[in-house]
């Protein structure tokens, strides 16, 4: 009779899965990102949809040939890098010269991720390190603002959008300025409806906040987002506009403002959550979307720019592994004393 011999298999966690893997994730990642970038075509037109279709083949092939260089495998089919490109399209104004865009997302792509060791690796949001290094870069070109429902925004392209590298670009629009900018330099703060509905100058995709929010639902709902990060910027967000409002109603806008303004409610739905650059544990996290509100208020209010969404989430992301270190779960069947 044969003997028996006994196997003991010894595999990382986690352990039970509900067969989620990351290429699943990223594509439900891509639908609930849909509806925005669908109303941000609606809203700007032609302009846009080049943009954003330019972001995303940049980050898509900047990848692919940087794996394709170093002897890897392409990782593009895991549509991380999909999801980067939409998000990055996503904060850039929407008559921003492609080329720009191009070298953002090569920026982005290749210092922001590739340099870091790829999925899984990247210390920072990817979709804006690379926005980042547009506005220190092309500071003019980022803050020209159009109007959003041209009545020509169908019908032609904006001369801006096909400027040649290295020249002025030309703008037919009229420029504006957006609702965080009217704030911070006339004290004029735009209507709690308009910003909702998206009726308000800025990025491609910071424009309609509902949809943004629906989004995120959805992803909430599939158990693909950690939903305790935006709450916790929400309620950090809110409770400070609240208490200065309060003390000076004339100077400060109300909570409503502040959340739907600007890009607070793109980056903290699904730029802030990003499961690499953002803590592990709950408390963490909680914590996480505490600083990053805090800091969003803080440059709003009293920073030398309207917008502090981007320089916020980025910092977060420096103090997230020390989050991790600081709040560690205790070991399963120990006191509460024991990490």
């Amino acid at each position: 009779m044969p003997e028996l011999q006994k196997h003991l298999e010894i595999g990382s966690s986690p352990h039970i899965t509900d067969g989620a893997s990351v290429d699943v994730i990223m594509r439900n990642v891509v639908l609930a990102l849909l509806p925005v970038s669908a109303f941000a075509i609606y809203a700007f037109g032609i302009g846009a949809a080049l943009v954003l279709a330019t972001a995303t083949v940049s980050c898509i092939l900047t990848e692919h040939y940087l794996c394709k260089w170093t002897g890897q495998p392409s990782t593009v089919g895991d549509w991380a890098v999909v999801i980067t490109g939409i998000l990055y399209g996503l904060t850039l104004p929407p008559y921003l010269p492609l080329w720009m865009v191009v070298v953002g997302g090569m920026f982005g792509v290749g210092i922001g991720k590739f340099l870091f060791g790829g999925l899984g690796s990247n210390a920072f949001n990817v979709a804006l390190v690379g926005r980042a290094f547009l506005q220190a870069a092309f500071p003019q070109a980022m803050t020209h603002w159009s109007l959003p429902f041209a009545e020509d925004r169908f019908s032609s392209i904006p001369t801006s959008v096909l400027a040649i590298p290295g020249a002025e670009p030309v703008y037919d629009a009229v420029t504006t300025a957006t609702p965080l900018a009217r704030m911070k330099f006339d004290a004029v703060f735009a209507g709690d409806r308009e910003l909702m509905a998206g009726l308000t100058s800025g990025s491609v995709g910071e424009t309609c906040g509902v949809l943004i929010l629906l989004g995120g639902i959805y992803l909430v709902v599939r158990n693909m987002m950690n939903w305790r990060i935006p709450v916790s910027i929400f309620i950090t967000v809110a409770a400070i506009t609240w208490a200065f409002q309060t003390y000076d109603p004339e100077t400060y806008p109300g909570p409503m403002f502040m959340l739907f303004s600007g890009g607070l409610m793109l980056g903290a739905v699904f730029m802030a959550t990003d499961m690499v650059a953002s803590p592990i544990t709950n408390s963490g996290c909680w914590l996480y979307g505490a600083l990053i509100g805090l800091l969003v208020v803080v440059i709003r209010f009293w920073g030398g720019m309207p917008e502090g969404v981007m320089y916020a989430i980025l910092l977060a992301n420096a103090v997230s592994p020390h989050i991790d270190n600081l709040i560690q779960p205790r070991v399963y069947g120990t006191g509460r004393g024991v990490k």
